[in-house]
C-alpha cells in the first residue's frame, strides 16, 4: 500500500492540472461568447449541453464516476453561462429591461384602491404611504383592486402580501401573476390591536366587545382578565370600530387599531392587548406602468423551473455568482399543472445593477415563465 502523503502529493499534482486546464476552458469560452456577440447567438443551447452530458458520461467506468462526471460538468457549463452573459453584459448585449426608471411615483392628481373597509389596516396602509387628501376607494376583494387599476380606473392599488405571524397572502401572489401589474412600493404596518370605545367611556361600563375572531383569539390573554364581558365575532376590526362609534352605546367597545379609534372618533381604553407586539403586515403598492424608482433596493421575481435534476439550483446559483443577497423565496402550486410549482424570490438590488441585469439575464435565459414583479 502507498504512502498517504505520496497519495496526496499525487492528488496535488492531477488538482493543479484540473485548475490549468479549467482557466483553458474558460478561456475558449470567453471566445464562443465574442462568436455568439457578433452573430447574435443565445448562450444556453439545452440540446447541445444535454448531447455533452451523454458523451462524456459514456466515457466513465461505473455508475459513481458517471453520476459524478455529470454533476462535474453540470457545474463546469453552467460556469461557462454566467462567464458568457457577464460578457455579454460588458459588451451591452445585455438587453434592456421593460421598465423605465423614475425620481418618484406620481402622488398627485391620483386615484388609490385597496380591498377592505375604512379604518382597516389597508386604509391605515394607503394612507400612511400616500398621505390623507388622496383619493381613493375601497373594494371587497383584492382581485377587484387589480382590475381597477388593470382598467384605468386607479393609478396603484395598496394589497396585503405577508404578516410577520400568518405568512402570505397567496391569493395576492397568484394574482401578481395573472395579471400585468408591477410593484411600485411597500409599506409595513404594525397590527397593534386596542380597546376602543366611546369618548369618557369607563372601561368598568363595559359590557360586549366585537371584533373580527382573529383579534378576539389574538387577545384573548387580556379578555381572560375581563370574562364578564361578552365576545361578539364581528366582518373585521374596522366594522367592529365603526359599530361602536354609531351605536353609541358606552358598554359597548371593539378591538381594532389606533388608526380605526382616530378614524371613528373612538377612544383609546387599553393599548398593546395583543400578546405578539412584534405582529405587522407588509403592504405592496401596485401598479399597472412598468415603473421603478431610481433609489429601490428592492426586486421582487417569478420563474417556473423545468422538471430536470438540479434545475433550482442551477438558476439559484446566478445570484451566488452575481454576490446578490436573496431577501425571500416562496413557492406556488401551479393552477390545473398538479406537482408543479412557481417560485418567487425577493432580493437585494436595483434594475440598473450591472449584477442584477447579468443575474437576471442568465434566470430569463434558464427558468420557464420568469416575470419581474418589480423594483421598489
Amino acid at each position: 500500500m502507498r504512502d498517504l502523503m505520496e497519495l496526496r502529493d499525487q492528488i496535488d499534482e492531477i488538482d493543479q492540472q484540473i485548475v490549468r486546464l479549467f482557466e483553458e476552458r474558460m478561456d475558449i469560452c470567453q471566445e464562443v461568447a465574442e462568436f455568439k456577440i457578433a452573430n447574435g447567438r443565445k448562450v444556453f443551447d439545452k440540446d447541445r449541453e444535454h448531447a455533452k452530458l451523454n458523451t462524456l458520461t459514456g466515457l466513465t467506468h461505473n455508475d459513481f464516476n458517471r453520476h459524478g462526471i455529470k454533476e462535474l460538468f453540470q457545474q463546469i457549463m453552467s460556469m461557462s453561462r454566467k462567464l458568457q452573459y457577464q460578457l455579454l453584459a460588458k459588451n451591452g448585449v445585455a438587453g434592456r429591461l421593460p421598465f423605465i426608471a423614475v425620481d418618484d411615483i406620481e402622488r398627485e392628481n391620483i386615484r388609490v384602491v385597496y380591498q377592505g373597509v375604512e379604518g382597516a389596516y389597508s386604509h391605515a396602509a394607503m394612507r400612511t404611504y400616500f398621505g390623507n387628501d388622496v383619493n381613493c376607494f375601497h373594494v371587497t376583494k383584492w382581485r377587484d383592486a387589480m382590475e381597477a387599476i388593470a382598467e384605468g380606473a386607479a393609478d396603484y392599488a395598496v394589497l396585503p402580501i405577508e404578516n410577520s405571524s400568518a405568512g402570505i397572502v397567496a391569493d395576492n401572489y397568484d394574482l401578481l401573476v395573472n395579471f400585468e401589474n408591477y410593484i411600485v412600493g411597500e409599506q409595513i404596518i404594525k397590527c397593534e390591536h386596542a380597546l376602543l370605545g366611546l369618548p369618557g367611556t369607563d372601561i368598568r361600563q363595559i359590557k360586549k366587545v366585537y371584533s373580527h375572531q382573529q383579534a378576539l383569539s389574538q387577545c384573548e390573554e387580556y379578555l381572560d382578565q375581563h370574562r364578564e364581558w361578552l365576545q361578539i365575532p364581528y366582518g373585521n376590526t374596522a366594522m367592529a370600530a365603526k359599530k361602536v362609534a354609531e351605536d353609541g352605546d358606552p358598554t359597548q367597545a371593539a378591538i381594532a387599531s389606533h388608526f380605526a379609534a382616530e378614524y371613528f372618533g373612538l377612544e383609546v381604553l387599553a393599548e398593546h392587548i395583543y400578546y405578539n407586539k412584534a405582529n405587522s403586515t407588509r403592504f405592496i403598492v401596485v401598479t399597472n406602468q412598468r415603473i421603478f424608482r431610481k433609489d429601490a433596493k428592492k426586486i421582487s421575481i417569478c420563474f417556473e423551473a423545468p422538471h430536470s435534476s438540479g434545475s433550482l439550483y442551477y438558476i439559484m446559483s446566478h445570484f451566488i455568482y452575481n454576490n446578490i443577497n436573496l431577501t425571500k423565496i416562496e413557492s406556488r402550486p401551479i393552477a390545473g399543472r398538479n406537482w408543479e410549482y412557481r417560485f418567487f424570490i425577493d432580493f437585494d438590488g436595483n434594475l440598473n445593477d450591472s449584477a442584477v441585469k447579468n443575474a437576471l439575464r442568465g434566470i430569463r435565459e434558464e427558468a420557464i415563465n420568469m416575470k419581474i414583479l418589480g423594483n421598489y
